[in-house]
């Protein structure tokens, strides 16, 4: 991972790297908030995610929170 990081940098440069990093914690924080808020998910993605949500008893949890 690390080696694989360190190419990445590289090849994107320090502006690269910072803009990426923003954006996965962008991302991370408004796939929080539409958890948090109840927005169901797409029928799409429920469809091809059922096999690691079933697995990972992800929809237990979200049962639980009513």
């Amino acid at each position: 991972m690390a080696a694989a990081t360190s190419a990445l940098r590289r090849a994107v440069g320090d502006d690269g790297w910072v803009d990426a990093a923003g954006v996965a914690a962008t991302f991370n924080a408004i796939d929080r908030v539409a958890d948090a808020t109840g927005i169901p998910l797409e029928p799409r993605k429920a469809e091809v995610s059922a096999d690691f949500r079933g697995a990972l008893e992800i929809d237990v949890w979200a049962e639980a929170r009513g």
